[in-house]
């Protein structure tokens, strides 16, 4: 549980690293209007009911001096992948509170590995070198993902990941559309606003979560549904070491 929280903590530490810039290609870039006019183009609740929505102004601001469509390239960006985490640590906090992952094992997970603990308490438990190999594994695909054509504040496509499969024999799938079921572009566009959509309710989703597990009948709709944890989210590796103690 915490290591998708921690990724989508690296995510937000990158916003205060200026993005590299990259070789010139195909211009995509989008401006506020452009963004109000995505936003009003999504048939769903959220596009239809709200349309654009930035309150903080962020639309109109320049990153790193990049110009302000390189800073609406990154924001766009930054959300379809903090979407992205948001919905694998929901779905991630569902699986291992089943028995299924937290139950009994006959063969141990990891070394000290105790069932009942909750999706957090698991984290815990894992050895550091486990979670330094997780780490390292995150931070090789993230470099990764940066290596592109275009990038997505040069006019880049936003949420895009470049392809893995065939890179080393062990790569079989890539990891965005691994078995190419949208082939057709009207397919990637309805599932690129499916994406977003479900990204931004897997935040508020993952968010309700943690808030009712530090505090207990901080969500109305989910008191009594969340064990209690007493550990740290924000410190991820509490349980190995600190730098303060």
């Amino acid at each position: 549980m915490k290591v998708t929280l921690a990724l989508a903590l690296c995510g937000s530490a990158a916003a205060y690293v200026a993005p590299a810039a990259k070789s010139a290609g195909v211009a995509m870039s989008a401006s506020k209007a452009d963004m109000a006019d995505l936003a009003e183009a999504n048939p769903d609740f959220l596009g239809s009911s709200l349309g654009l929505w930035d309150p903080l102004g962020c639309l109109s601001l320049d990153f790193w001096t990049l110009g302000n469509e390189a800073t609406i390239g990154y924001l766009r960006h930054a959300e379809i992948k903090h979407g992205r985490v948001a919905m694998a640590a929901f779905l991630g906090y569902l699986a291992q509170s089943t028995p299924v992952v937290s139950g009994p094992h006959g063969k141990l997970p990891f070394k000290g590995y105790e069932p009942g603990l909750t999706p957090p308490e698991q984290w815990d438990a894992i050895p550091l070198v486990g979670k330094l190999q997780i780490f390292g594994i995150i931070g090789m695909l993230e470099s990764y993902g940066e290596i592109l054509d275009v990038h997505y504040t040069n006019g880049g496509l936003p949420g895009y990941y470049p392809p893995i499969r065939g890179n080393r024999p062990e790569l079989w799938f890539n990891l965005y559309d691994p078995f190419n079921w949208f082939d057709e572009d009207k397919d990637k566009v309805r599932g690129r606003q499916v994406e977003i959509n479900n990204g931004r309710l897997a935040m508020l989703g993952i968010l309700s979560v943690l808030s009712e597990s530090k505090v207990p009948g901080s969500v109305p709709l989910i008191t009594g549904l969340i064990p209690e944890y007493s550990g740290s989210y924000m410190v991820p590796f509490e349980a190995d070491f600190s730098l303060f103690n």
